[in-house]
């Protein structure tokens, strides 16, 4: 589930809402699972995986990563973020365009005391998305860093929240005729306005 501690007001946040309370009816697992995408502006590529979304304020939507991951070097470079949701159980897609920065040191540091030392062992012995001999050597690194029990509580520089405020919704609701309903909200100079494209 994701921890939604306030929305805002406009009415994508509302519809938004709306989904996800149906969504969590009909038992979709994984409500806080979203495809995210970046661009590599070195490699002209666009990369794509997933993430756990954890915290929803207001317009702030936020999720946790290495900092020195492939994502995180290519935000660094291009700071927009292309974000994906599929609820199968109310078949439900969600597009998201959003701007993306670091979240505050004060959430990140928070959120990390409040995870698990197994968790936070594995953030502190990866060196994400980094080459390394052998899958048994992520092992002894994980372990060893287990047994640091002071060391895990203390967030590494490395690690943290970032944090991504959309600035484009779009809400495919799809149907067996394939007549697919495709509602977009666009927000520009601080003002939503809203269509409907064709399927």
């Amino acid at each position: 589930m994701i921890n939604i501690i306030s929305l805002e007001k406009s009415k994508p946040y509302k519809i938004f809402n709306k989904y996800y309370l149906d969504a969590l009816k009909n038992n979709q697992k994984g409500t806080e699972i979203i495809a995210i995408s970046s661009f590599n502006k070195i490699n002209n590529e666009v990369e794509s995986r997933y993430v756990n979304l954890k915290y929803i304020n207001k317009n702030e939507w936020i999720f946790f990563s290495n900092y020195d991951s492939q994502k995180g070097m290519d935000f660094l470079s291009h700071d927009q973020a292309s974000v994906l949701i599929y609820w199968e159980s109310i078949n439900l897609q969600i597009r998201i365009k959003s701007k993306i920065k670091k979240t505050s040191e004060l959430l990140s540091n928070e959120h990390f005391k409040n995870r698990s030392n197994a968790k936070n062992a594995l953030a502190i012995s990866s060196n994400q998305s980094k080459k390394i001999e052998s899958y048994d050597e992520v092992v002894r690194n994980y372990n060893k860093s287990l047994k640091d029990d002071i060391s895990l509580q203390q967030r590494p520089e490395f690690w943290g929240g970032y944090s991504f405020f959309p600035y484009y919704f779009e809400f495919w609701e799809g149907h067996k005729s394939r007549l697919n309903k495709r509602k977009v909200f666009h927000k520009k100079n601080d003002e939503w306005t809203s269509f409907i494209l064709q399927p």
